[in-house]
């Protein structure tokens, strides 16, 4: 290993430390991707799901290497969907708002945004560590400043697609607001403006800038050609507007460049050994910067003995 690759091994796993709870700070890489049992659903006697009442604890967070909440991606619903089914989506939308409200005690409403829902947290710090972690969930999300949109869609169900997301939103603010002191959260404003400063959050395209454009899948062809053949990461076939996804040789070794990634400030997320990374062909045309990223961090990997 080279003194600059040691030196942002050594900066990457500060950064990925310092993100994470006290309780995984030094302890992240023992931890399992083991999943709990499924919390069922209680009810109230008006026939309306209690859910400040069903949980008692949380499996690990994703991001400290515990299971994905979703085995593969909830995504937002599109726009044709919703359009045909006007009020289903208005009851779905509002029932992940009563349920965000009742469980992690935090505003929701329905986004302006057609096939969101959006949560205002306290600050913009809570915001962009709650949208990392839930996206490391496979629960799509989208921030700005203090505003976090999670998907709804009129096809999602109460006890499947809804549980997820409010799942997911009282999962993340309870490790955020219960495990994590002021202090703490301070220093991880800090870090997301500093790695702000290096490059912008690259986050996945919407699906009409990658799936019905020309520069999307040029994006993503781009990605494949600079990572295949240095790395020997093969892209998988199961793909997803605005993500596009590697075979790891292992489970092991798509943690962890997942939270390498993250603490590089490029969204990731993992399905089993399918390590996945944004196309966004506005942000970062021809997707040099997580081509770059990704080269990097798979390099590390193998100087670690990841792979």
């Amino acid at each position: 290993m080279t003194v600059n690759d040691s030196a942002r091994l050594a900066e990457l796993e500060s950064r990925i430390r310092a993100i994470l709870p006290e309780e995984y700070q030094n302890s992240f890489e023992r931890v399992e991707p083991v999943p709990m049992g499924s919390a069922g659903l209680k009810f109230r006697a008006d026939g309306r799901v209690a859910w400040d009442e069903i949980w008692g604890s949380f499996c690990d967070l994703a991001m400290a290497g515990g299971p994905p909440h979703k085995g593969t991606l909830l995504e937002p619903g599109r726009s044709a969907e919703i359009e045909t089914q006007p009020e289903r989506y208005e009851e779905v939308a509002e029932e992940i708002c009563r349920g965000v409200r009742m469980a992690a005690d935090l505003d929701a409403e329905p986004s302006p945004v057609p096939g969101w829902v959006r949560v205002i947290c306290s600050n913009a710090a809570m915001s962009g560590w709650l949208l990392r972690a839930i996206v490391t969930e496979n629960v799509a999300a989208r921030g700005a400043g203090a505003r976090l949109d999670v998907p709804a869609a009129p096809h999602f169900r109460l006890d499947k697609e809804i549980k997820n997301v409010v799942t997911v939103v009282a999962k993340t603010s309870h490790y955020w607001l219960g495990h994590m002191p002021r202090s703490q959260q301070r220093a991880i404003a800090e870090l997301f403006i500093e790695m702000a400063e290096e490059s912008p959050l690259i986050e996945p395209g919407r699906p009409d800038e990658v799936s019905a454009s020309r520069a999307g899948e040029a994006t993503a062809a781009a990605i494949v050609q600079a990572i295949e053949s240095p790395t020997g990461l093969r892209a998988s076939q199961h793909r997803y507007p605005g993500w596009l996804g590697f075979e790891c040789a292992s489970v092991r070794s798509a943690i962890w460049m997942m939270r390498a990634m993250v603490a590089s400030n490029v969204l990731s997320r993992r399905e089993e050994t399918v390590l996945f990374v944004p196309i966004n062909p506005v942000i970062d045309p021809g997707g040099h910067h997580v081509s770059s990223t990704l080269a990097t961090v798979h390099r590390l990997a193998a100087a670690r003995g990841i792979l």
